[in-house]
């Protein structure tokens, strides 16, 4: 008899990861959609359709179904999904594969809901939801068992999740939807207000990935970007300073900070102890802004580690759950919703 496929979902507002059991990460894709405009049909999905973002005509339209790390449109989400069990697990299927599904630590239960439901109209047998603070402590390879404190920040697309783990559980947490996208809007709001230029959502992560900052420096950066100039209407080139955009930076990188701060004054204090013994562990996309770590630690006097695999440690931390199912079953880690 076949065995049934189980696929862990890191369903982030910016990308997918897909790690499939027995076969690590196998899918790595933007989250975002081409649908067509006069039937609603979906055109292509992932990378095929980023490179149509601020560039289709009238009849198509690509869209983010993600927003802020809980669905924002159900139709899309749901063939999101589809896409994805039939390119992780194939046409050919004798049963429905099962779904692990990652989730900010903020969301309701009928947003939840949502998503098991949108998995099970794209095909998934069994759906389970994890919280994405605990999966991407497991991916870290933070001992979550212990009965010691762990603290964890994961900074996603749309949100930052903040949580102290220990025996297993979240004791406290907060999900903040200022993240990796708020940072672009603010580096977007930066270069229309002072040059009048207008630029695009991926302009705007290019430049916080190269130049882009939460502390000073070492030695600053410049880079030239092109947009569409909001006076003339023309093509225009501009060099922005890595001084700017941390600047323009500035409010979104310290509302994460009093958040992770305000999780550090209801934490209990033998967990502090622990954490101030153990460390912050920065994981998702946004760890890999330079100098929050440095920042982080300022703020909280307590030292701040960026995971070695902070992009893929939510991912990953499906996986090592599905290969402990049961037991991380029983410790309340996963709700089964289906």
């Amino acid at each position: 008899m076949r065995l049934i496929p189980q696929i862990g979902i890191d369903l982030g507002t910016a990308n997918i990861l897909v790690y499939r059991r027995g076969k690590g990460i196998v899918l790595n894709e933007p989250t975002v959609v081409a649908v067509s405009t006069t039937n609603k049909r979906v055109l292509s999905v992932g990378n095929a359709a980023r490179e149509m973002i601020g560039r289709t005509p009238g009849n198509i339209q690509a869209i983010r179904p993600l927003k802020d790390g809980v669905i924002a449109d159900y139709t899309v989400t749901h063939e999101m999904l589809k896409f994805i069990r039939l390119k992780v697990c194939g046409k050919a299927q004798f049963f429905k594969p099962t779904a692990l599904i990652c989730v900010p630590s903020g969301v309701t239960n009928v947003e939840s809901r949502a998503v098991v439901k949108a998995a099970h109209a794209a095909g998934f047998g069994k759906a389970m939801i994890i919280e994405e603070p605990m999966a991407a402590a497991i991916g870290c390879g933070l001992p979550i068992a212990s009965p010691a404190g762990n603290m964890i920040v994961d900074i996603g697309g749309g949100t930052s999740d903040i949580a102290v783990i220990s025996l297993g559980g979240i004791v406290t947490s907060a999900s903040l939807r200022i993240a990796g996208n708020k940072m672009d809007e603010a580096i977007v709001r930066h270069i229309r207000n002072t040059y009048n230029l207008a630029i695009g959502d991926q302009t705007a992560e290019e430049v916080k990935i190269r130049i882009g900052s939460a502390y000073p420096l070492e030695q600053e950066m410049k880079m030239s970007i092109r947009g569409r100039d909001l006076v003339a209407g023309l093509p225009k080139t501009v060099e922005v300073t890595s001084e700017e955009v941390r600047d323009a930076l500035a409010e979104p990188v310290r509302q994460i900070a009093e958040k992770v701060c305000s999780v550090l004054e209801v934490t209990p204090p033998e967990l502090s102890s622990d954490i101030i013994q153990r460390g912050i562990v920065l994981t998702g996309g946004g760890a890999l802004l330079r100098g929050l770590d440095r920042l982080l630690e300022n703020v909280t006097d307590i030292p701040v580690i960026v995971a070695d695999n902070a992009l893929h440690s939510v991912a990953i931390g499906t996986g090592r759950a599905l290969e402990g199912l049961d037991d991380i079953i029983k410790s309340g880690a996963i709700s089964r919703l289906s």
